[in-house]
């Protein structure tokens, strides 16, 4: 079976939506970064997901990104790199989080409990050197490049502008309204991009599979015409 460019961003389409669902889902029940969550059920759950998710992610914005290349030029270029940046410094931070943390909760708590402080801006005792800083990159990242990439989505007009606006709006939707809102309820602010990433996904995974039925269908037609003729 030969598989096509046209296929694998399809399929690319299917791992934004898997991508931006999981991003949804899992802002009302995350537990909170506090050191007596780190070693419940939930705590895995949640951090695994995120796992799955960041790699989901990678490959849906490759295939997003791939389907408007031409029209969204130099700031679409951009806004995926940054994007794609947010990913792939979130995805170690939250393995570490499903597969290391809970394994120190007994044996250090003092580490744990600092390692949480990046996230929950609490601070522990402990130093945890260049991680706040790549962290808070990681954010940043995902602020410009949701932005930026939105924006260039909406220009281009390939895909969906009702999703690429929720996009770019959601990116910064949490500047805007997070000093309104305590930790961890803020996280709410969050469901926008999923939403948005999930929708730009639907889109292009329909969109192909529309097009490949299109294809069969004048294939079929072909066939059918000569046999007609005789």
């Amino acid at each position: 079976m030969k598989v096509t460019a046209s296929e694998l961003i399809r399929w690319a389409g299917l791992a934004a939506m898997a991508a931006g669902t999981i991003f949804v889902v899992i802002q009302p029940i995350h537990p909170l970064d506090v050191p007596s969550s780190v070693t419940t059920a939930e705590w895995t759950i949640i951090q695994s997901s995120k796992a799955v998710m960041c790699v989901l992610g990678l490959l849906g914005l490759a295939g997003l990104y791939a389907r408007q290349v031409k029209e969204v030029g130099w700031l679409g270029l951009a806004g995926y790199l940054l994007f794609s940046l947010f990913y792939a410094l979130t995805l170690p931070f939250v393995f570490a989080q499903a597969f290391i943390v809970p394994l120190l909760a007994t044996a250090a708590p003092a580490f744990v409990e600092s390692w949480l402080g990046i996230f929950n801006g609490n601070p522990g005792e402990m130093d945890m050197g260049a991680l706040p800083a790549l962290y808070g990159l990681a954010g940043g990242a995902y602020l410009l490049g949701g932005l930026l990439f939105g924006i260039a989505t909406f220009r281009a007009g390939i895909l969906p502008r009702w999703a690429a606006g929720l996009l770019a709006v959601g990116t910064v939707l949490p500047l805007l309204a997070s000093p309104l809102v305590a930790h961890p309820f803020d996280r709410i602010f969050a469901v926008p991009v999923g939403l948005a990433l999930a929708w730009l996904g639907y889109a292009l995974w329909s969109e192909r599979r529309e097009q490949a039925a299109d294809s069969a269908a004048g294939t079929e037609g072909a066939l059918l015409r000569p046999t007609a003729a005789e």
